[in-house]
């Protein structure tokens, strides 16, 4: 790697990418480049907002290899005997585990109602009344509320917690720190969550259920243990962690969004797949050149497009 093209990368992200705290780079199983910016460290965790939906993916997979689910195609209602269906509501009862992972499941909103689902007493039943109504199964429509669903599903399935479930079967074999349950209570809470700039710990509603499509925090080098999982066909250290038809099958086109591909919780993108969350957080995986791409970005509104900036300023430097 030539010196100067990589200061002249750094000013780059300092300039124009202000809000990048943490890039790492894995490639050939080898770290690389490994930067930090803004005062964080390696050992700093960030809110990586909708790559939270990726690890929960992850861990759909790891219920399935172990049985606790017996296939995403099981209806959703199955894992909530109690939950009550609103009289003349049929659509919720065809909806699968499939729907969810590949945001094809139809609600009952307009906008996403962030507020309405985070100051109620439980999240998991108020993601279920929102599921449903008049749209068709199938139809792409992304979500993060709605697939709160999945850590309830995920919950009632395995019989642990979900930060258990995770620490037990995908962070300890990983050698990444747990992290705690972190709660909120009104939306001054969500937005210093999502604004802060130390946060820790994973977001729980009031009955302990972490959250699926967004809230956990992680270091940039444990972004990169998760795709180099990947990359290991499901192995870490010689031990499956999950299987790699899984990995095969949530990294195929499952749905699309317009012009964009996605899987089962990953988006599909430039030869290789994507965890992919708001402000600029990325796990990029490209498995013919055997590098991971991670960057971990504090909370900006309308960051700029880290696919791109991947595409024409990083993996130049590695040719």
């Amino acid at each position: 790697m030539n010196n100067n093209l990589i200061s002249n990368f750094e000013d780059l992200i300092r300039n124009e990418y202000s809000n990048i705290v943490g890039i790492a780079i894995i490639r050939n199983k080898s770290l690389v480049y490994e930067k930090y910016f803004n005062g964080y460290t390696q050992d700093d965790v960030l809110h990586v907002a909708s790559v939270t939906k990726s690890i929960i993916s992850i861990l759909t997979g790891i219920a399935v290899d172990k049985g606790y689910i017996k296939n995403i195609e099981q209806k959703v209602l199955e894992f909530f005997p109690d939950y009550t269906i609103k009289r003349g509501e049929k659509t919720i009862q065809n909806i699968t585990i499939r729907n969810l992972l590949t945001m094809t499941a139809p609600y009952k909103y307009k906008s996403e109602p962030y507020t309405k689902v985070y100051s109620s007493d439980d999240w998991v039943k108020a993601a279920l009344d929102l599921l449903g109504g008049k749209s068709d199964i199938g139809e792409f429509r992304y979500s993060t509320v709605g697939i709160h669903v999945l850590s309830g599903i995920l919950t009632n399935a395995t019989g642990q917690s979900l930060v258990d479930f995770a620490t037990e079967n995908l962070f300890k074999p990983l050698g990444i720190q747990a992290p705690n349950n972190a709660f909120i209570h009104n939306k001054e809470d969500y937005l210093s969550f999502l604004k802060g700039k130390y946060v820790t710990g994973w977001i729980a509603d009031p009955k302990g259920v972490n959250t699926a499509g967004w809230g956990l925090t992680l270091t940039p080098r444990d972004m990169t243990k998760i795709g180099q999982l990947y990359l290991n066909g499901g192995k870490w250290n010689g031990e499956l962690v999950v299987s790699s038809k899984w990995i095969e099958d949530s990294t195929k086109e499952k749905s699309r969004w317009g012009e964009k591909s996605y899987g089962y919780l990953w988006w599909i993108v430039d030869g290789g797949y994507a965890a992919l969350g708001d402000g600029g957080n990325v796990i990029f995986i490209i498995p013919k050149k055997k590098v991971v791409v991670t960057i971990a970005s504090r909370f900006m509104p309308r960051a700029k497009d880290r696919i791109e900036l991947i595409r024409k300023h990083i993996l130049p430097l590695f040719k």
